[in-house]
C-alpha cells in the first residue's frame, strides 16, 4: 500500500514538474526571469521519492536487481539528480521537460514489468564501484545529448525570427559551453569506466560483452576525437552536435542493446 502511494507521489510529481518547467518555458523572458526555487524543491522532492522506490527495486534480499526496466529507472533518477544539481548554478533547468517524463516512464515501466535479473554472486567493493561509475558516466552524456538536442533547435531557429521558446533559451555560446562541460566530465568518468570494467573482464564471449565493450570504446573514441577537434580546431554548431549524438547512441546501444537482446528478447 505505501509502496502503491509512493509510486503514484512520484508521477505525479514528474507529471507536475513537467508542466510546470513547460509553462516557464513559453512565457519565459530573459528580461523577466522566474525563480528556480519552487520547482526545485518540487524536484528533490520527486527525487527522494524516486530514490525510494529505487531502492527497493535494486536490492532483492542479498542479490542486487540489474534487469533492464530497473537499470533505466536507475539511470533515469540520476539523470535527474544531476539535472536538479547542474541547474542550481547553470541555466539548464529547460531540460527537464524532457528529463523529468523519462524519469517518470522508467517508473511506470519498472512497475509494469517486474521480472527481476539478479547477480547470485556476492559482488566484491571493485565491482560496485565500477556499475556506479558506468551509470554515472551514462548519465551525465544524456544530459550532454539532451542538451546537444535543445543546441540544433536552438540553432535552427537562430536565423528565422525565433520565437518565445527560443528567446527563453540562454544564448547559444553559454547552451554549447555548457555542453561541451558535460561532455568533458562525462569523458573522464566513462574512461574511468571502461579502465575499473578491465579488470572483471575474464571471457568476452561468455560474458556476452563483446558487442557492449566494442561499442562503448567506439562512443569513447568518438567523444575523445570530438573533445580534441574542440580544443585543436574550436568544432562547434553542428558538427559538435552530430558527433555528441553518434557517441551517445553508441553508448545507449552499448547497454541497453545487449540487455535487450539477451533479458526481453533471449530471456536469459
Amino acid at each position: 500500500m505505501i509502496t502503491t502511494l509512493v509510486t503514484i507521489a512520484t508521477l505525479g510529481l514528474y507529471s507536475v514538474l513537467t508542466l510546470v518547467l513547460l509553462r516557464r518555458l513559453l512565457r519565459a523572458s530573459r528580461a523577466a526571469p522566474t525563480s528556480k526555487r519552487g520547482w526545485l524543491g518540487l524536484g528533490w522532492f520527486a527525487v527522494v521519492l524516486h530514490g525510494l522506490l529505487l531502492h527497493g527495486n535494486l536490492y532483492a534480499g542479498t542479490a542486487l536487481d540489474m534487469s533492464f526496466f530497473t537499470v533505466f529507472s536507475l539511470i533515469a533518477w540520476l539523470v535527474a539528480v544531476l539535472l536538479l544539481l547542474a541547474s542550481i548554478r547553470e541555466p539548464v533547468e529547460n531540460l527537464g521537460i524532457g528529463v523529468f517524463p523519462l524519469a517518470a516512464l522508467a517508473v511506470l515501466l519498472r512497475i509494469i514489468n517486474s521480472e527481476q535479473h539478479t547477480l547470485n554472486h556476492s559482488l566484491s567493493a571493485g565491482l560496485e564501484i565500477h556499475i556506479l561509475v558506468s551509470v554515472v558516466a551514462y548519465s551525465l552524456l544524456t544530459i550532454a545529448a539532451l542538451q546537444a538536442i535543445l543546441l540544433y533547435i536552438q540553432d535552427a531557429q537562430l536565423h528565422n525570427h525565433p520565437g518565445g521558446f527560443i528567446r527563453a533559451l540562454p544564448p547559444l555560446q553559454t547552451m554549447e559551453r555548457l555542453m561541451f562541460r558535460l561532455i568533458a566530465v562525462g569523458f573522464v568518468v566513462l574512461s574511468a569506466s571502461l579502465i575499473s570494467g578491465i579488470f572483471y573482464i575474464e571471457n568476452l564471449l561468455a560474458q556476452h560483452l563483446v558487442h557492449k565493450f566494442v561499442l562503448s570504446i567506439s562512443a569513447w573514441v568518438l567523444f575523445a576525437v570530438l573533445l580534441w577537434g574542440r580544443f585543436q580546431y574550436g568544432w562547434r554548431g553542428r558538427v559538435a552536435i552530430r558527433w555528441t549524438l553518434a557517441g551517445f547512441i553508441l553508448l545507449l546501444l552499448a547497454y541497453f542493446g545487449s540487455k535487450i537482446v539477451i533479458e526481453l528478447i533471449l530471456h536469459r
